[in-house]
């Protein structure tokens, strides 16, 4: 007889696996993984990959815990920089290194969040998350200048960062320095 602690240790380890797998296929690029990809990479039966997870929106949901722990440190960090200009350029720098963590997998949801609820509030979620921390950046004068406050939204929006990175072809410093030398046009 199978003791029930070794069952239990086994069927976390093949979700683990499962997830793993996940994450590793949709960071090397692949924007629509099938739960066969899944179950072979992550070597349990197909069976075992629906056992795991009912929908491919549970499956999203762990992904996205997964990426937010990895970017934590980044988001957490206090700025250093005395005044807001400083902070901004800070700003930005620090969403480039999360852009370039998280770019697979935002591609992936863009894929898929016409079809997904979960995709769809997260990215909602994530965005709203990106606003306020840009509000708490600029001073008075910039959030209450809906003009400028939105285009600054816009220039640090990952869609930005995407597209000067996939569809500009520029490295991750230039497109960075393209970012700092547009909001300065805005913040002027």
């Amino acid at each position: 007889m199978i003791e029930p602690d070794g069952r239990r240790r086994r069927t976390l380890e093949s979700r683990e696996r499962i997830i793993d797998a996940m994450v590793a296929l949709t960071l090397a690029g692949r924007v629509s993984v099938s739960a066969e990809q899944v179950a072979e990479r992550a070597e349990v039966g197909l069976r075992t990959v629906f056992r795991h997870f009912k929908d491919m929106d549970s499956l999203y949901r762990e992904i996205s815990r997964i990426m937010e722990a990895r970017i934590a440190d980044v988001v957490a960090q206090p700025f250093s920089a005395p005044d807001w200009q400083g902070r901004l350029v800070e700003l930005i720098g620090r969403r480039a290194r999360v852009f370039e963590t998280i770019t697979p997998i935002k591609r992936a949801e863009a894929a898929h969040r016409h079809r997904s609820r979960f995709l769809e509030a997260d990215s909602a979620r994530m965005n709203h998350r990106l606003r306020e921390i840009l509000a708490g950046v600029v001073p008075t004068e910039i959030r209450e200048d809906a003009a400028r406050f939105e285009a600054l939204d816009l220039l640090l929006s990952f869609e930005s960062w995407d597209r000067l990175r996939r569809e500009q072809g520029l490295s991750a410093a230039r497109a960075k320095a393209v970012l700092e030398t547009a909001v300065r046009g805005v913040i002027a």
